[in-house]
């Protein structure tokens, strides 16, 4: 069945995308493309528009950051209401971990798909590992602030110096349904594109619009 989204108002409407054009000057100016979940970013920005959801606006900021570094355009439907209480830690993968871990996180846990799971590590193009929020420190690809298909194209190439390849990573590439998928995306970026789309799509709307 498909999604059922709820109707919001055309007030609602106009301050989606005058907000999208904001976070879009945003990144143009303090070229933060990868940190458009920080807070301290992003709260001037939230405060101009008070009738938008927290939920919905940090969901745009993201979709607005893979498509202004040169990414797909991210399908986006708004109407997230707010929750008293954020959801339990704990619910990312552990980077240390394999092909199994990942498939219980974002498979049992989250309902996705492994053609999900290798398209959204690709999302490691953008932004880098910070070591006290992780354990690990770095960039995945040459060029963070740009979104393309790199992140696959590194990972066969093999390790290099300054460029993180984590436990996560390595997985994708020994696992038998992964490692077809990493082919494919390093080959064709615009295949990797129209993945992604739809699985930044999916995982953004857990738990939202549900038929």
């Amino acid at each position: 069945m498909g999604k059922c989204y709820p109707t919001v108002s055309e007030e609602y409407k106009k301050a989606i995308d005058k907000a999208k054009r904001k976070l879009r000057g945003l990144i143009a100016e303090k070229n933060c493309a990868p940190l458009m979940l920080r807070l301290a970013l992003l709260d001037p920005i939230k405060e101009q528009f008070p009738i938008l959801s927290y939920a919905d606006f940090y969901q745009l900021a993201g979709v607005v950051g893979v498509e202004v570094t040169g990414g797909p355009d991210v399908p986006f439907h708004p109407g997230r209401e707010d929750k008293p209480k954020p959801p339990p830690e704990g619910r990312l993968p552990d980077a240390g971990k394999g092909s199994d871990h990942l498939r219980d996180v974002f498979g049992k846990t989250m309902g996705l798909s492994d053609l999900d799971i290798v398209a959204l590590s690709g999302g490691h193009t953008l932004g880098r590992a910070h070591k006290e929020r992780s354990g690990f420190e770095g960039p995945w690809t040459p060029n963070p602030l740009i979104f393309d298909n790199s992140y696959f194209t590194e990972l066969l190439s093999g390790e290099k110096e300054g460029l993180l390849q984590l436990p996560t990573d390595k997985a994708l590439l020994s696992d038998p349904i992964f490692r077809p998928l990493v082919d494919k995306y390093a080959a064709d970026e615009d295949a990797f594109f129209a993945d992604y789309a739809l699985a930044h799509q999916r995982l953004s709307e857990l738990g939202f619009a549900e038929a």
